[in-house]
């Protein structure tokens, strides 16, 4: 998925912006307020790591002007500021968690993982749909009980209809799930992903809607 990261510390940017690549990551960093006001209201993203103490716009003023837009998007505040008075003010202001500098990154795409299921309306931990059972916390993927391998670009377009299933999601906004600022974007990657998912799938398993995008169809219920 695509998150925004709003960290103005170079080191510990870099260190955040590599874990997040690391767990499967898109990921867009910008080093101040105004920087990350503008990409949020640019972007399409999953969600928001945001620090508090930025130059230019403060962390609050960039989650309150998103709130204002009554925009739903999973905001986890990274600071550290870590008194009780500070954490109050976060949440009032809409955050939808807060996690204190220095932290352990395991413990920061644990609770990623949780915001995006909770936005997503997808409480179980392992996502499943036809036949397909994915689990973001260790990436293992199967189809039918049989674990499959992937490459990444696969498992995060994979992961991206997974989250959203009888939902079709066109080219441009698998796009948006697969790549950050910078990345090289092939002309047909996202229709090459999409056969090497089918072949090691099924060729049933994604959809294709002319005109309209992909997508992966929702179990009926039991």
């Amino acid at each position: 998925m695509r998150i925004l990261l709003v960290e103005d510390d170079a080191m510990l940017g870099d260190a955040l912006q590599a874990g997040l690549k690391q767990a499967g990551h898109a990921v867009d960093w910008t080093r101040d307020g105004i920087g990350a006001d503008t990409a949020l209201a640019t972007g399409d993203y999953a969600a928001v790591v945001l620090d508090l103490g930025l130059p230019r716009m403060s962390g609050l003023e960039v989650l309150r002007k998103l709130r204002a837009k009554k925009s739903a998007l999973p905001v986890l505040i990274l600071t550290a500021r870590d008194t009780v008075e500070d954490r109050i003010k976060g949440l009032d202001a809409g955050a939808d968690d807060y996690l204190v500098k220095p932290c352990d990154l395991g413990e920061l795409n644990a609770r990623l993982r949780a915001l995006l299921r909770r936005a997503g309306g997808q409480p179980a931990p392992v996502l499943a749909a036809s036949g397909i059972t994915l689990d973001p916390a260790t990436h293992a993927v199967a189809f039918r009980g049989k674990p499959v391998e992937l490459a990444a670009k696969e498992y995060a377009l994979l992961l991206a209809l997974m989250q959203q299933p009888g939902r079709a999601l066109s080219r441009p906004q698998l796009e948006q799930h697969l790549y950050a600022w910078g990345d090289e974007i092939g002309s047909n990657a996202v229709e090459v992903y999409i056969h090497h998912l089918r072949r090691k799938l099924d060729a049933e398993a994604i959809r294709t809607l002319r005109g309209i995008g992909y997508v992966i169809a929702k179990d009926a219920p039991a």
